[in-house]
């Protein structure tokens, strides 16, 4: 069974909207530099949405306040992808949000407020909890049917789209909100440092000479609808969520295994579900985070599903940063504009294929190709690893 896709929203490094993204990507035009917003010391390279809360909370129309900038992020996006639906009681409509930090960027000015005795605000507290920003998120569009936080690392953002696939296949929802939003933070971006998998120059993803991730921050989010839904919004289908996968490594705490089991069964099994074999998928939006052990792990993966005959693929966190949570919702997004506009984003940064497994991703923006179907993977700490297979609506 199919899930129809009928909207689309995103904010990211490269854009606000939808069409800022696309331009961004049509024109290779990275979002990573230097640290504006985020009240941290050091030249590090990073994926900022260029917009301060302030701002966002003008451009949304906020009133009621604290409110986090991982909210404000998802908020953006969710009213994108929502646009002009309305609200019935015979359709059973619900959100599933994913976040890694929640509402940590406010709630790391209340610590330091905190230790200084320097006036707290006890109030942001209430900006911590990850499900906060989903309920937040809910209550502004109106969504009380179903509401959902997941949290599972880097794989965030695909499994909140699983899981509301399986939920309007199963007729318990009619239609689903689903994606994932996660703001940079001082807690993320010295984490990552500390476990010496952050990369100081930009992110080379598949390249031999990968050292590292950048981080990003930003949301993305999808509407889902079964036909019942559709018959009474009349929206146009996008594209179809045909496939999808979960599958753990269980090998290390953040480490991918070294021969992509978990990655492989995750990929096998998502063009299983999706009806398609792995000839007919055209191209792959790779996890691909620039990372020694990921990149290889995902390639040794790539090659035990598609051998000799591996589709076009790349990595789009060159443009975007790793946003965690929100990634895999964010190039969920950017796998339905590749069919939408038969096109196939470049692999930034690249130049030498990595010496294991000699894959080579594509480095040209591509356009007028036949893009039929889409292989999105997220694969997440703890051998977490989703995929997910997006294809042209054939009815």
């Amino acid at each position: 069974m199919s899930v129809r896709i009928t909207g689309i929203g995103i904010v990211s490094a490269i854009g606000l909207t939808v069409a800022e993204n696309l331009s961004s990507l049509e024109n290779s035009k990275s979002g990573i530099g230097k640290i504006q917003y985020l009240d941290q010391k050091g030249d590090y390279l990073v994926g900022e949405v260029k917009c301060s809360n302030r701002e966002l909370i003008s451009r949304l129309g906020v009133k009621s306040q604290p409110i986090s900038r991982t909210s404000l992020l998802g908020l953006a996006a969710a009213r994108e992808a929502w646009g002009e639906n309305k609200h019935s009681s015979k359709l059973r409509t619900g959100i599933i949000s994913a976040t890694s930090v929640g509402g940590m960027d406010q709630t790391e000015h209340f610590y330091r407020d905190y230790l200084n005795q320097n006036n707290p605000d006890f109030h942001v507290l209430k900006c911590h909890d990850s499900g906060n920003t989903t309920e937040r998120i809910a209550a502004e569009l109106g969504i009380s049917g179903y509401i959902n936080t997941l949290s599972t690392a880097c794989s965030s953002g695909a499994n909140a789209i699983m899981l509301g696939a399986r939920l309007i296949e199963q007729g318990k929802l009619d239609r689903v909100l689903v994606g994932g939003t996660d703001a940079l933070t001082q807690f993320t971006l010295n984490g990552f440092r500390s476990l010496m998998i952050y990369d100081d120059q930009w992110c080379r993803p598949f390249d031999e000479s990968r050292s590292g991730l950048n981080l990003g921050e930003g949301a993305a989010f999808l509407l889902l609808e079964n036909e019942k839904s559709i018959d009474f919004s009349g929206n146009e289908t996008l594209c179809c969520l045909s496939g999808w996968a979960n599958a753990a490594d269980a090998y290390h705490q953040t480490a991918s295994s070294p021969d992509g089991k978990g990655a492989t069964l995750a990929i096998q099994n998502a063009i299983e579900v999706s009806g398609l074999s792995a000839l007919d998928i055209s191209y792959i939006n790779a996890h691909g985070t620039g990372t020694k052990n990921n990149d290889l792990s995902e390639s040794v993966a790539l090659l035990n599903i598609f051998g000799d005959n591996c589709p076009d693929f790349s990595s789009t966190k060159p443009f975007t940063g790793h946003t965690l949570a929100a990634a895999g919702a964010i190039e969920a997004v950017l796998s339905v504009l590749a069919i939408q506009n038969s096109i196939i984003f470049p692999n930034l940064n690249y130049s030498r294929a990595i010496t294991e497994t000699g894959l080579i991703p594509i480095t040209e923006f591509q356009s007028n190709q036949p893009v039929t179907s889409v292989l999105s993977n997220s694969f997440g700490f703890g051998g977490n690893n989703s995929s997910l297979v997006f294809s042209v609506n054939n009815s």
